[in-house]
């Protein structure tokens, strides 16, 4: 799919509106009420490249990325759990990536010395309607 296909445009606006929407509702009403976006349009899955794009160019928090990216992956039928973890007490790091992700992705260097990262809490993924429908139930 290319670059600016109107898939790939329509998931990054999506993603941005997702994004900003989650960012307000951490600051207002902490991370439970954040965990359920609304669901992406029906776009096929391919499109998260647009997703991807979006979510490089706002510069969010990790917490705001996964749990977009995680909307969106259930969406699709992926359904993958949203963990949050910290380091040891040499140096507090926080962290929040989907389940199967590498844990300290290369758009976050800072985290590079950082090597593990203890499980600090899970969330499972929103429902849904079918797999790659992007409809809510």
């Amino acid at each position: 799919m290319a670059r600016f296909h109107p898939a790939n445009l329509r998931a990054a606006w999506w993603a941005l509106r997702t994004a900003r929407r989650t960012r307000r509702l951490l600051d207002r009403a902490g991370l439970d009420s954040a965990l359920a976006p609304p669901p992406p349009p029906a776009l096929p899955p391919a499109a998260v490249r647009g997703v991807r794009a979006a979510l490089r160019r706002i510069g969010e928090t990790c917490l705001v990325n996964s749990i977009v990216l995680q909307a969106w992956e259930a969406a699709h039928g992926r359904r993958r759990d949203l963990v949050i973890g910290t380091t040891g007490p040499d140096g507090f790091h926080a962290h929040a990536w989907l389940d199967g992700d590498p844990v300290i992705p290369a758009s976050e260097p800072e985290l590079e010395a950082v090597r593990t990262f203890s499980e600090l809490l899970r969330r499972p993924a929103p429902q849904y309607g079918g797999a790659g429908t992007g409809q809510a139930p």
